[in-house]
């Protein structure tokens, strides 16, 4: 391999000067430097992340964490024009007021404006050029997309069951579910939202109490549950309908149970005894409370579903069946069974969550059904009175509804613990009341790994 060695090269005519050929690639020998052939735009980046205030060098790119609160860099003094500098947001954190980038423009205008700047946006970078007096440094790349990876979901809040890649926070009362991290397709969940049951009306032939509403994603649908961010969320569960100590008072209606976005509505309460045909009328609401009945005149059930929910939240309440015998509140999974005027009306049944939902355990939750899982928000049964037979079924739905009351001495029995189940029917005020509603559950469950 030949060898020139000389001082200088300069091209003998005209003003340009060419240094190989075509497809020739130029390289400078392993620790030599170039100087005078300017900038190509870019920097070079200083990959150890500045924490503190510092002054920026002309050339270099810098990692900025303000994940400890505002960093302040100051530009270099005295600029040439072609002087770059650039800044990125190391911990995407730019966007929070107290964790801004502050740009302190040292005497040269930025924009063309004779003020300090402010990087104020998470995921942020900037490139600026010195371009000259007048508009000093030139914003000439901005980009505000933060680009990261896909974040699994960290939180905190109620009773929190972990099976496998999944976790279940399960709250049996008011709480928050506080996320702290989580982005991208994993930050999703599934949830069961049941709100507190209905109670059912007090009196003779009274109906019993509908169910609280039924809202879930489990197993997710293909839109892929509920997204969540980083924030709190403040968890209600909805309490049953209380006791109601008047046969000239429905059944309570029960609290809606809410998460998110997420509302379920209180079961409807169930019509008690009265001359009044409007206190016969089951009461609406998640799933509607079951009518009452005299004879001669029967309430209807309370309607299901109201308000509507894109997937229906539950069910109406049945009619009562004269001769005293109230009919049963709706469930999540069935309408409540219309009184007979040989027998009250049976509660509707509720539906079931899948036994994965909880883990291990699914048995501390919910009730047993008809079918395999965990069963909730079940209607009450109708209770009844003579000439209605005193043996007649009058059972609660699965899921948690409270029986209707037997004549002569058997009380209506209140529901199963945060299932949402509507109470069973009264027979006779004060001495076998009616059942009261059973408060709701809300349970929130993702992969976190």
């Amino acid at each position: 391999m030949s060898k020139i060695k000389v001082n200088e090269i300069e091209n003998r005519t005209g003003s340009t000067l060419t240094l190989g050929k075509s497809g020739t690639t130029i390289q400078l020998a392993c620790g030599a430097t170039q100087t005078g052939f300017g900038r190509t735009g870019t920097v070079d980046w200083c990959t150890t992340a500045k924490t503190s205030p510092f002054t920026a060098v002309s050339g270099d790119g810098f990692f900025v964490n303000t994940s400890g609160g505002t960093v302040t860099v100051t530009l270099p003094s005295s600029p040439s024009a072609g002087d770059i500098v650039a800044f990125s947001d190391y911990s995407s954190t730019f966007g929070d007021a107290c964790k801004q980038l502050s740009i302190c423009r040292n005497g040269s205008k930025i924009n063309g404006a004779c003020g300090n700047a402010r990087l104020n946006t998470s995921g942020q970078s900037v490139t600026l050029v010195y371009v000259d007096n007048t508009r000093g440094w030139k914003t000439v790349q901005d980009s505000t997309a933060d680009v990261s990876g896909d974040v699994f979901i960290s939180a905190t809040g109620g009773t929190i069951l972990t099976v496998g890649d999944f976790k279940t926070h399960v709250f049996t009362g008011d709480g928050t579910f506080c996320v702290s991290a989580g982005s991208g397709p994993q930050a999703t969940v599934e949830y069961l939202v049941v709100a507190g049951g209905g109670g059912g009306g007090d009196g003779s032939g009274t109906g019993g109490g509908g169910a609280g509403g039924f809202r879930t994603t489990y197993p997710s649908p293909s839109s892929g549950g509920l997204p969540v961010s980083a924030q709190a969320y403040p968890i209600t569960v909805g309490g049953g309908g209380a006791f109601s100590p008047s046969p000239t008072t429905r059944g309570s209606v029960g609290v809606n149970s809410v998460f998110s976005s997420i509302t379920s509505t209180g079961g409807g309460g169930g019509g008690s005894e009265s001359p009044c045909s409007t206190i016969r009328t089951g009461i609406d609401g998640g799933s509607g409370g079951g009518g009452a009945a005299a004879p001669g005149s029967a309430g209807p059930g309370g309607s299901g579903n109201t308000p509507a929910t894109p997937v229906s939240q539950g069910n109406n309440g049945g009619s009562g069946g004269g001769n005293y015998s109230g009919g049963g509140g709706g469930g999540a999974g069935a309408v409540g069974f219309q009184g007979k005027p040989s027998a009250p009306g049976a509660g509707g049944d509720g539906k079931p969550i899948a036994d994965a939902f909880f883990g291990p355990t699914a048995p501390s939750y919910g009730t047993p059904g008809p079918a395999s899982g965990r069963y909730f928000a079940g209607g009450g049964g109708g209770g009844n009175q003579p000439p209605a037979s005193p043996t007649a079924a009058q059972t609660g739905g699965a899921g948690g509804g409270g029986n209707g009351g037997v004549w002569p001495s058997t009380a209506a029995t209140s529901t199963t613990a945060n299932t949402g189940g509507g109470g069973g029917g009264g027979i006779s005020s004060p001495t076998q009341p009616n059942g009261t509603g059973g408060p709701g559950i809300v349970a929130i469950r993702y992969k976190f790994q």
